[in-house]
């Protein structure tokens, strides 16, 4: 066997224990009983022990130095493994194994003190998850920028200053589009009647059908945060209900429907490969978000779901379809980043892109956090945040390490939007699939054109081959305006 052969089958074994990595997460947001968090913490700090081992081994650095690509598919696994290698030499094992250890636990006490509105009892677990983060973003960035180095986790290749400049593009006109909404004579009517959570399970599943979702590759349980996991032959997302909202139901499943279509659409050629998983969480963000919000609250989609839900749950306060796709859309107040409309989602990632960017420089303690997001959030949208779980405590990914995410949610909003506009352009007659409820035309173009490449190409190379030009927000906000100006009249 050649180098590259003995590398390849190395890294299906590592690519196979992380998998099994992914599971124990996912069984401990929602099955696994509460009292086992401790000792699912040192499963996971010896899993990720493993795990270092095997990313670092010497082995791996001799292989990379004499293996030779046998195609461009080659190229891009050698790409993705060297980039790891040396990003994984660079943090000491007892870090890497205390960070999944510490956690672990920590998501635990997140959960409990949200549900008990208490910020003191996060805030020690916290502040350690901050400190072993920065260390270990001090050890990647290398004499860089740490906090680079963090979100280059999440999106290779972008940079904080990047973004930045794109983000400081979005705010102006996503402000005065929002202040242009909420003084308009008219505003959308929201839905009233019963929701059992039965019901609302029964029609997120069928939806996730309708988006593609493979059923025999994937299942649906229920979690406090709905998340995609897995890839391959195995992809199973999470949802949540509210008997008062079905929408919460409804678009958080056929927003993780997007995240699993994209693993399950990838080659099967590339399973347990580097290639054979999403590139970046900003191109995975960007199928979610456009299974979500362009296709499944346009116009033509949401008056298929009309009668569904009519057919569903009986009267639901609206019968019209056209009033319907004013209310899924509907431009309201709230605190909740993952219940946001279009139009102001974006600005909830860019309050936690600031805040999180103090963190990890230590220019905000931990112990100010809960002072710092309310001030913040009262000034970006006019009303102050009325309990901890609608403000600090109500995202998990700080809990878990996850620094240098969040930007990728926006960055993945605009890269749907310049997608939407090629699909459009490819696709003149979409509409009239979707208002009879068939996605095929919109998720087979994202298949065939982006989904199926897993991370052969670079993030904003794969897509940039998709839309045949050069991604850039002003696609979405074109999009926002357009859309919510017709709704609003404005």
């Amino acid at each position: 066997m050649s180098a590259y052969d003995d590398l390849m089958a190395f890294q299906r074994e590592t690519e196979a224990l992380g998998s099994i990595a992914g599971r124990l997460s996912w069984d401990q947001e929602t099955v696994m009983p509460r009292g086992a968090a401790e000792q699912r913490g040192e499963e996971m700090a010896a899993i990720e022990g493993v795990l270092h081992a095997r990313r670092i081994d010497p082995r791996v650095g001799e292989w990379l130095d004499k293996a030779e690509a046998p195609d461009a598919v080659g190229e891009a696994q050698l790409r993705h493994i060297r980039r790891s290698y040396d990003r994984t030499r660079r943090v000491p094992a007892r870090l890497a194994a205390e960070l999944a250890r510490t956690t672990s636990v920590a998501q635990g006490v997140w959960a409990e003190g949200r549900a008990a509105e208490d910020v003191s009892a996060f805030t020690p677990t916290l502040e350690k998850v901050v400190s072993l983060v920065r260390e270990q973003a001090e050890c990647l960035a290398d004499g860089g920028d740490p906090y680079d180095a963090l979100l280059d986790d999440y999106e290779p290749g972008a940079t904080a200053d990047s973004l930045t400049g794109m983000f400081g593009a979005m705010r102006p006109r996503l402000v005065n589009l929002r202040d242009r909404i909420l003084g308009a004579a008219h505003q959308p009517p929201a839905v009233a009647g019963e929701f059992p959570e039965a019901a609302q399970l029964a029609l997120s599943r069928e939806l996730a059908g309708a988006f593609g979702y493979d059923f025999h590759t994937g299942r649906i349980d229920k979690a406090v945060h709905p998340f995609s996991s897995g890839s391959g032959r195995d992809v199973r997302i999470t949802t949540r209900t509210a008997a008062d909202d079905p929408f919460n139901c409804l678009y958080s499943t056929i927003h993780e429907t997007g995240h699993a279509c994209y693993e399950q659409a990838i080659d099967p050629a590339y399973a347990m490969t580097p290639v054979g998983g999403g590139v970046s969480m900003g191109v995975h963000e960007s199928q979610s978000r456009l299974y979500e919000n362009q296709i499944g609250r346009s116009r033509a989609f949401t008056g298929w779901l009309h009668g569904r839900m009519v057919d569903t749950f009986g009267d639901i306060g609206i019968d019209d379809p056209e009033a319907f796709f004013g209310c899924v859309n509907r431009v309201h107040r709230g605190f909740i980043r993952t219940e946001a409309d279009e139009v102001q989602y974006n600005l909830h990632v860019l309050l936690r892109f600031d805040i999180e960017r103090q963190l990890i420089d230590g220019s905000l303690a931990v112990a100010d956090l809960e002072e710092a997001w309310n001030a913040r959030f009262e000034a970006d949208f006019g009303y102050p945040v009325d309990r901890p779980s609608n403000g600090c405590l109500q995202d998990v990914h700080w809990s878990v390490g996850l620094f240098g995410y969040f930007p990728t949610y926006s960055l993945g909003n605009v890269y749907a939007g310049c997608l939407h506009a090629a699909l459009r352009e490819a696709v003149p007659d979409l509409d009239g699939a979707l208002a009879a409820g068939d996605t095929a035309p919109a998720t087979g173009w994202l298949r065939d054109n982006l989904q199926r490449h897993g991370g052969l190409y670079r993030p904003r190379e794969v897509v940039e081959r998709a839309c045949g030009f050069a991604p850039s927000e002003a696609p979405l906000l074109d999009y926002l305006e357009h859309k919510f100006g017709a709704i609003y009249g404005v």
